[in-house]
């Protein structure tokens, strides 16, 4: 053997790999034990953690800067970076006073299946690819179906979230209502615009997705709202009449089951019917609000929900799944197979029962796609569909007695009823309500936007007060601070909250206001 060949079969000796890259069971037992301690820890500290780091981006650059890693670092080094560096830069979504989002808090055992799903790092392109992992997303999805009561017959995927989601179901209502081939030839071959039509309450990535469909953020429709924030039927007719009218193609409505700023629900059977009579594809954004339907008390809410032609949800939300994980329905799968389907070589599935040949590509854009499901598989396995509506209901009945709370004091208003688990308020000192109530035109314009800019001021010190996060929002052009129910957040603990916050928005006011 000559020299090079020593060289090369050194090279492929496979002894030679670093153990970083390919460490022994016993070193993955010992890195496992670390990060599982780290884990727990976290949780069982998460209560008493700061909320949210009061600091600045330059600072957290200073903070977790490193030089390019020419040479690697050992595991318990990072473990220590991660965890005293990066975990203490970060807001904590599962902290039991982050009121601030929709944003899930995860749980252990949800964390821990992602570690697994990682672990085993599937390619979900399709059945072949990934037997058991395509096995437990289809069927996951078949539990989703059953919670929203979808038809048993539809399809679907999990994706990176509501955004992806209502990209795929306005693709496929896209190609579905053209009267051209528009996925071969593009939008250019129509001679109309097509219209897409969505509540004044409903999600900015609708018009995102019209945008890079090549329909046009401009051909979106906002409908009128009425007095619980859902879409106004009368108004949603008369845009779409008036469309035809000017000769453009209305294709599409997107009701709310659930709006991320109010939780309005939209009457979804009502915008059904409406679809139907003038044959327009039916999206339902249930990426918030959908996973309320494990609640008793909430599923008349979303009576008509099987009438949808698809539907967005995002178990990342109110399934309490670490994110990322969406997902769309499609009640007609060879729809979405006309939209997404690819006849590839290399892709081609041969020689297999139709199950078998079961492809996920044909559902969606993505080829490569992680393990997804599996937490979601977890979740709904391990906690159980009874336990989660349990929590569901506590968070919805946490935002009524905020609702209550702030119904008892002279000196906060409500902005929107609640329907789910969010309350939308507003400060307003006492003088200023007087005023407002005998005030009209311009001096009411004048005054909400001198309580525009108090509610700023208070939405800021609150989050850098760290006793609790909210959010904001834009209610019929009035700053709103918005309280989202956390999983962990009970009635008692909401009242001490209350207080505080009381407190601070006091505080806020000034003299003058």
């Amino acid at each position: 053997m000559n020299p090079q060949d020593d060289r090369m079969h050194s090279a492929l000796d496979e002894t030679s790999a670093p153990s970083s890259l390919n460490p022994s069971r016993e070193q993955i037992l010992e890195m496992g034990r670390a990060a599982i301690q780290m884990i727990a820890d976290y949780y069982g500290a998460l209560p008493q953690v700061t909320l949210a780091p009061n600091t600045t981006s330059a600072a957290v650059r200073e903070q977790l800067a490193l030089e390019f890693p020419v040479a690697g670092k050992d595991f318990d080094t990072l473990l220590e970076f991660i965890n005293q560096k990066i975990f203490a830069a970060s807001r904590h979504n599962g902290h039991p006073r982050f009121f601030g989002y929709i944003a899930s808090p995860g749980t252990a055992a949800t964390a821990l299946a992602d570690l697994l799903a990682s672990t085993l790092n599937p390619s979900l392109t399709s059945w072949r690819s990934a037997p058991g992992a395509a096995e437990i997303e289809r069927q996951t999805i078949d539990w989703i179906k059953q919670i929203i009561g979808y038809v048993p017959a539809a399809e679907g995927l999990f994706l990176s979230g509501g955004s992806m989601a209502h990209l795929c179901g306005l693709a496929v209502a896209r190609d579905a209502k053209a009267p051209h081939p528009v996925t071969s030839q593009g939008c250019q071959i129509l001679a109309r615009a097509m219209r897409v039509y969505i509540s004044a309450e409903g999600h900015h990535s609708i018009s995102k997705a019209a945008g890079l469909l090549g329909i046009g953020r401009d051909n979106v429709r906002q409908v009128a709202v009425n007095s619980r924030f859902q879409m106004d039927l009368r108004a949603l007719a008369k845009l779409i009449e008036d469309d035809l009218a000017e000769g453009h193609l209305p294709f599409c409505v997107v009701a709310n089951a659930g709006a991320v700023n109010t939780g309005a629900c939209d009457a979804l059977d009502e915008i059904a019917e409406v679809a139907a009579q003038y044959g327009l594809w039916f999206h339902v954004d249930a990426c918030y609000g959908g996973f309320a339907a494990l609640a008793p008390s909430k599923r008349v809410l979303f009576r008509g929900i099987e009438r949808a032609d698809s539907v967005a949800l995002d178990p990342h939300k109110w399934l309490y799944v670490p994110g990322d994980c969406g997902c769309v329905l499609y009640r007609d799968p060879g729809r979405a197979r006309a939209t997404f389907g690819h006849e590839a070589e290399y892709i081609r599935v041969l020689a297999l029962a139709s199950d078998e040949a079961f492809a996920f590509w044909d559902y969606g854009p993505e080829l490569t796609r992680r393990f997804r499901a599996l937490k979601v598989w977890m979740m709904l396995a391990h906690v159980g569909a009874e336990a989660l509506g349990e929590a569901i209901e506590r968070n919805c009945q946490c935002a009524e007695y905020f609702a209550q709370l702030a119904a008892q004091a002279d000196d906060f208003e409500m902005l929107a009823p609640v329907e789910l688990s969010i309350f939308c308020f507003r400060y307003v000192p006492p003088a200023l309500k007087t005023a407002y109530a005998i005030a009209s035109g311009g001096e009411r314009d004048a005054i909400d936007q001198k309580l525009n800019a108090l509610n700023e001021r208070i939405l800021t010190a609150v989050q850098r007060g760290g006793s609790s996060y909210l959010s904001n929002a834009g209610i019929a052009g009035r700053f709103a601070l918005i309280w989202k129910s956390c999983l962990t957040t009970c009635a008692k603990q909401a009242g001490r909250l209350w207080k505080k916050n009381s407190a601070c928005c006091r505080f806020q006011a000034s003299p003058s206001d």
